[in-house]
């Protein structure tokens, strides 16, 4: 019987070669696609796009593909006859329709990782906070092209810092904010209780109150959390609920001394109305590790404004680095390896998803 052909698709770093190697070696067609392709199911798709999508993909029987980078909805796995094994990383990714791989009896399979604390995503949020805080972009170009102080940094220490979301990562990066730097945490969700914002910081190792009897993880409503925090980080999983959330209404609320940073989603934010905002510098700064279209285009304005200049915020950028460790991603293609040849011989697979998660 011939082997499968197997697709690796946006590995940026070529972090899949080691393991994928020995799979070439044993025969196997492999094929590596280092650049993302628009999204399937994005409105803004042309249909050539979406055609030289399934032109690409069409041969595979394997596709390896790294969480949300490409999109894998209904109508684009519908068309993808050859398709019989589709491995992603982590243990859950929204942006592929699991219901439709089943309903082709097509299996889903994600990877685990040893959880580290703090793990990468709140590591690099941390990193956003401080490298927007302190200027640490702009001094490092203005240094390197002989220029010396240009502005001020801003002060975090005993600040509020507002996380929208409350979750794991939410109360990661929350901890380090109030242990290293004193910062007062103010916290909302839409279902989020003081209850249970006691309960996340005793897991936390923190004490539920302070010796004034305030609360470490005070559960505040939304206007006030974008009214009187210094820092605003979004900290929720993307849905249908989440997608769009944050709006002209919640940033124009902000203190002009605020930061604002997302290393969650970019839809979860209105992107018109937080690039309106940094444009008009409403707010002292923003920083971002996600976006609407990943990766964004050459032309993207968030690329080609001149940010910190003629009275616009300051803007730190990253690629999505959250979770780019080069340990952990070698460790999940080797787990998509083993799935595959464990597939090839019709044994178990790990990790398969039930939905959109296992």
């Amino acid at each position: 019987m011939a082997l499968p052909r197997i697709a690796v698709l946006d590995d940026y770093q070529h972090l899949s070669d080691p393991s994928f190697s020995k799979l070439v070696g044993n025969g196997y067609h492999v094929s590596t696609y280092v650049q993302t392709s628009l999204p399937y199911n994005h409105p803004d798709t042309p249909q050539d796009a979406k055609d030289e999508l399934v032109k690409r993909l069409g041969p595979y029987e394997i596709i390896s593909t790294m969480r949300e980078r490409t999109p894998f909805p209904a109508e684009l796995i519908d068309r993808l006859p050859n398709l019989k094994l589709l491995l992603t990383t982590g243990n859950k990714n929204a942006s592929i329709n699991v219901k439709a791989c089943i309903a082709r009896g097509i299996p889903v399979t994600g990877t685990t990782s040893e959880r580290r604390s703090p793990d990468s995503t709140t590591q690099h949020c941390v990193a956003l906070i401080l490298a927007l805080a302190r200027n640490i972009p702009q001094d490092d170009h203005n240094m390197k092209n002989g220029g010396w102080q240009t502005t001020s940094a801003t002060e975090l220490a005993g600040k509020v810092f507002g996380t929208v979301g409350l979750g794991r990562l939410g109360v990661s990066v929350s901890r380090i904010m109030h242990i290293a730097f004193g910062m007062k945490i103010v916290a909302w969700s839409t279902n989020l209780t003081q209850e249970a914002a006691d309960e996340k910081a005793k897991a936390a190792g923190l004490s539920v109150e302070n010796e004034n009897g305030e609360k470490t993880f005070k559960v505040v409503s939304r206007d006030e959390l974008f009214s009187s925090a210094d820092v605003v980080n979004i900290q929720l999983v993307l849905s249908e609920r989440s997608r769009g959330l944050i709006t002209a209404n919640d940033l124009g609320k902000m203190k002009k001394s605020a930061l604002f940073v997302n290393a969650a989603r970019g839809p979860i934010v209105v992107d018109d109305d937080l690039f309106d905002v940094a444009n008009k510098g409403a707010i002292r700064g923003v920083a971002l590790d996600v976006y609407e279209i990943e990766p964004p285009a050459r032309d993207s304005r968030w690329r080609n404004t001149k940010w910190g200049q003629e009275g616009k915020s300051h803007v730190v950028l990253s690629p999505h680095m959250g979770y780019v460790e080069e340990e952990v991603i070698k460790g999940w293609y080797q787990q998509h390896v083993d799935n595959i040849l464990q597939w090839q011989k019709g044994e178990a697979l790990a990790a398969v998803f039930s939905d959109n998660g296992y």
